[in-house]
C-alpha cells in the first residue's frame, strides 16, 4: 500500500538546475529517513542526501554546496533541489524511505540526464 512517487526528472544542461520530488502515498506516517539515491550506468547506487524528520541531513560528498534536501511533512513530500549540475550528476535519481516500523520502501526513479 504504502509508494513513493517520484517526480521531476528531465534533461538538464550543465551548470543548469533541476528539482525532483517523492511523495509517499499509503500512509500518513511520518518515515524517520527519507533520502536521495542515485544510479549511473555501470555504477552502483549511491546515497545522495538524506534527511531525518527532525531535519538532520546528510550530503554525499560529491553534491554538497550544489545540492538541496528538504521535506515537507504535511505533504509527506521529500525534494531535491539540484543546482550547478554536472554530467557526472547524470543517473536515475531514487526516493527512499526508512521506518523500522512500517518497512523501507523505493521509488521507481526518475531519470535525471546533465549533457549539452
Amino acid at each position: 500500500q504504502v509508494q513513493l512517487v517520484e517526480s521531476g526528472g528531465g534533461l538538464v544542461q550543465p551548470g543548469g538546475s533541476l528539482r525532483v520530488s517523492c511523495t509517499v502515498t499509503g500512509t500518513t506516517f511520518s518515515m524517520p529517513i527519507m533520502g536521495w539515491y542515485r544510479q549511473a550506468p555501470e555504477k552502483e547506487r549511491e546515497l545522495v542526501a538524506s534527511i531525518t524528520n527532525s531535519g538532520a541531513i546528510n550530503y554525499a560528498d560529491s553534491v554538497k554546496g550544489r545540492f538541496t534536501i528538504s521535506r515537507d511533512n504535511a505533504k509527506n513530500t521529500v525534494y531535491l533541489q539540484m543546482n550547478n549540475l554536472k554530467p557526472e550528476d547524470t543517473a536515475v535519481y531514487y526516493c527512499n524511505a526508512e521506518s523500522r516500523i512500517i518497512g523501507n520502501y523505493w521509488g521507481k526513479g526518475t531519470l535525471v540526464t546533465v549533457s549539452s
